[in-house]
């Protein structure tokens, strides 16, 4: 059977977000294969996962969702079912990782061929797949925005989170010394990793890190924001760098899903004005795509492929939490949102 016949042989299954509904409100969807068009390629998705941009999503919270429905999944892995004119003919069924932001909870995803990025051999979905988002996240944080050096001092919180469960471990591999904050149910695993631990529950974090670091750190990974970035910026030394990368705290607010992100920009834009060799940073992602496209995907590529190769040098362990079949995907979504996992919730076909 060819490709195309692959593709009519099966049916599309999709994991729709009808509004702001709580987990067991997501809709399953059947339909029919997309069919690639020049271009493009059909992923049969092997896995995708659970990310806090769906959490965000699911309330409204996300700042640049599209309306509702829609159906979401920001990164999936799979393997290439069918090819558009003018796509590589070795993608055809080669394992490769995607990032699309929305449409990822799918059994089949249509995209760009230039937007995958090979997997290489020996390297699992599920495994692959948890170090997606999170992997170019914490790859380019550490180094395109914050540039940590051997013998640095940084600051991680939410050390055990997906991303910062990768950032720790790349930070270690690049010879820095990270505090991680988490509660105290991970403090072994974080030890394990070389990481100093600090509970955000019973500690005062800001006090406790004074302690371990009196005269400062080299950079401070917050992806926490409301007030408490506040304490992110004064724990920087001289020539330290502040990485904001969302507003946790703000999840289950209400009001608009866009006033705390542009309140971090506003303090990040009045940082950066004052004159004491400091710099802060709001990351987003997808900084760069709609102005230079080919620059944005060159860089993913190289970033993400650096990821792949730091864990298959055992520099970074694929930390997966659960996984669970698409079709349980309510029930993957309150486990990602208990706070109570290490690592990624992924969801298999």
């Amino acid at each position: 059977m060819n490709a195309e016949g692959l593709v009519n042989a099966e049916g599309l299954v999709e994991v729709v977000l009808p509004g702001k509904v709580e987990p067991e409100g997501l809709q399953l969807r059947h339909g029919v294969v997309p069919t690639p068009g020049p271009g493009q390629v059909v992923i049969r998705m092997e896995a995708t996962g659970v990310s806090f941009a769906e959490q965000q999503m699911r309330r409204g919270r996300y700042y640049d969702q599209p309306p509702f429905p829609f159906v979401p999944g920001y990164d999936l892995v799979g393997t290439v079912l069918a090819a558009g004119e003018g796509v590589e003919p070795g993608l055809l069924g080669s394992r490769v990782a995607a990032l699309v932001k929305v449409g990822g909870w799918a059994s089949h995803v249509l995209v760009d061929a230039a937007d995958v990025v090979p997997v290489p051999a020996g390297i699992g979905a599920a495994e692959a797949e948890t170090l997606v988002v999170n992997g170019i996240t914490a790859w380019q944080m550490l180094h395109r925005k914050a540039r940590v050096r051997a013998g640095q001092t940084i600051v991680v919180l939410g050390a055990n989170g997906g991303v910062g469960s990768v950032l720790v471990q790349l930070a270690r591999a690049a010879g820095a010394k990270v505090i991680g904050t988490a509660s105290a149910r991970h403090h072994d695993t974080l030890r394990e990793q070389g990481v100093i631990p600090v509970d955000y529950r019973t500690e005062n974090v800001a006090a406790r890190i004074r302690e371990l670091a009196p005269h400062g750190v080299d950079a401070v990974f917050d992806h926490v924001g409301g007030t408490g970035i506040v304490d992110s910026w004064s724990l920087l030394a001289p020539g330290g760098t502040l990485v904001s990368y969302g507003s946790a705290s703000t999840r289950d607010d209400q009001g608009s899903k866009q006033w705390p992100v542009f309140k971090l920009l506003g303090r990040v834009w009045l940082w950066n004005t004052l004159p004491n060799g400091r710099r802060a940073y709001f990351f987003n992602l997808w900084a760069g795509r709609a102005l230079a496209k080919d620059r944005f995907r060159a860089r993913l590529r190289a970033d993400l492929t650096e990821v792949f190769a730091a864990f298959q040098r055992g520099d970074v362990t694929a930390q997966i939490a659960a996984q669970l079949p698409l079709t349980r995907v309510a029930d993957a979504l309150r486990l990602a949102e208990s706070g109570t996992v290490a690592g990624k919730v992924v969801l298999n076909p």
